[in-house]
């Protein structure tokens, strides 16, 4: 049994994941969060501390600074602090180095995003053969266990269509993956991640469509949805990171995701990307400071854990899944909800990196049991899905599927 577990990152879906490892610390052993800036790792303990989380006073949740680029200083302190299951929560930069550690070190690893390379953006598919698909070999070799994205989407939804193949579909025409926030956090805008990871997803658009990639433009394809719950909101055609492992690993024709953005959300985006203000690449000031206009704008907008106290409303996420049993015509959505104002009670924190944060951890809890210690590199569609979808149930994460669903309604070309 695999115990002791090290968080690197220190943001809100690390935060979340801090609460959740205290919570099953009788599972996962002493629990060490490390970042670059350790006091960041401090408040995430007196916020675990402050709500009581710790189930087993006698494990210890502590800090330590580091520097995730330094791979013999991941691997030294991965030795130090003997833990032998590490979540990569910090951002989708440094993937490639944690996970190199890991094969090191010798021990377990998982992510919930996919690598980025800082230079370049959007990148041709598919992005886990560009990276991390290149250590498989290695990590077979070593009977290292490395879960690739296993947070919400990427990770959950993936999970959803691997339920969809196992329980409920013969055959699939059609994964539609569809992400919306139906809350409100009282800003003038704000995104619920990392601003300079969200805004470099929105240079193009890669879905999956006829068994083949096909290139959109950003927010030109639009639907609406009738979610359940949530009611009807509408939605754009996105990429996002679980195409590029679900291409391959899920026999489906077309496999799409569909991202929520409200009329506001997408007039601010519209004149901040004209303004060249989501731009990665450095310009000069007139006094001659080189600067990023991407970064200067993360620095303009709210931190995102910030947005916490005064969120309101729900998210829905889910698969509408089409496609054939038994000979007949099939269509399911597969889903959760998620209420912004609970999260904040339970963790203090939004329900948007609680939808991203609980996932990781109820996957450590399955490599600590052995259930999904695998000893190798898998995404999460290659694994069993029903004791991580049992084991969300009870963490805060119900699953729910809803057969004969709203009809998803055509998609029309908006821009």
């Amino acid at each position: 049994m695999k115990r002791n577990v090290l968080i690197v990152g220190a943001g809100g879906v690390a935060h979340v994941a801090a609460h959740k490892c205290a919570q099953h610390n009788d599972i996962l052993g002493d629990i060490c969060i490390a970042s670059r800036t350790e006091s960041k790792c401090d408040e995430i303990i007196e916020s675990v501390k402050r709500k009581n989380h710790i189930k087993d006073t006698g494990k210890k949740i502590y800090s330590r600074q580091v520097d995730a680029l330094d791979i013999p200083s991941v691997v030294k302190l991965i030795k130090e602090t003997n833990s032998q299951i590490v979540i990569n929560l910090a951002q989708a930069y440094v993937n490639m180095s944690l996970l190199e550690a890991c094969i090191q070190a010798g021990v377990a690893y998982m992510d919930t995003a996919i690598h980025e390379d800082p230079n370049k953006v959007c990148e041709d598919p598919p992005w886990y053969a560009n990276y991390e698909w290149k250590r498989k070999d290695r990590c077979k070799e070593k009977g290292i266990t490395a879960i690739l994205g296993a947070g919400f989407d990427p990770g959950v939804v993936n999970a959803y269509c691997a339920l969809a193949v196992k329980h409920y579909f013969d055959k699939i025409d059609t994964i539609d993956i569809l992400d919306v926030n139906a809350g409100s956090h009282g800003k003038y805008f704000a995104t619920n991640f990392d601003p300079e990871i969200n805004f470099r997803e929105f240079k193009k658009v890669w879905t999956w469509i006829d068994r083949k990639w096909v290139m959109e433009k950003v927010h030109s394809i639009k639907m609406t949805y009738d979610f359940p719950v949530v009611g009807s909101q509408p939605v754009y055609l996105n990429g996002h990171d679980e195409l590029h492992s679900l291409s391959k690993n899920i026999d489906a024709n077309s496999i799409r995701f569909w991202m929520g953005f409200g009329d506001h959300y997408i007039n601010v985006f519209t004149v901040l990307t004209n303004l060249g203000l989501i731009s990665e690449k450095p310009i000069k000031t007139a006094e001659g400071v080189e600067v990023v206009p991407l970064k200067v704008l993360k620095a303009l907008l709210p931190d995102p854990s910030s947005l916490a106290p005064n969120y309101t409303g729900k998210t829905c996420i889910g698969n509408f899944v089409r496609g054939e049993k038994d000979g007949k015509k099939k269509e399911i959505f597969i889903y959760n909800i998620c209420d912004h104002a609970e999260s904040y009670k339970e963790v203090e924190s939004q329900a948007i990196s609680y939808t991203a944060g609980v996932p990781p951890t109820a996957a450590a809890i399955l490599i600590a049991r052995g259930a999904w210690d695998v000893k190798t590199m898998v995404n999460v569609e290659e694994l069993d899905p029903d004791p991580f979808i049992e084991l969300l149930n009870s963490m805060g994460l119900p699953t729910q599927v809803q057969e004969n669903p709203a009809p998803l309604q055509p998609s029309a070309r908006v821009r």
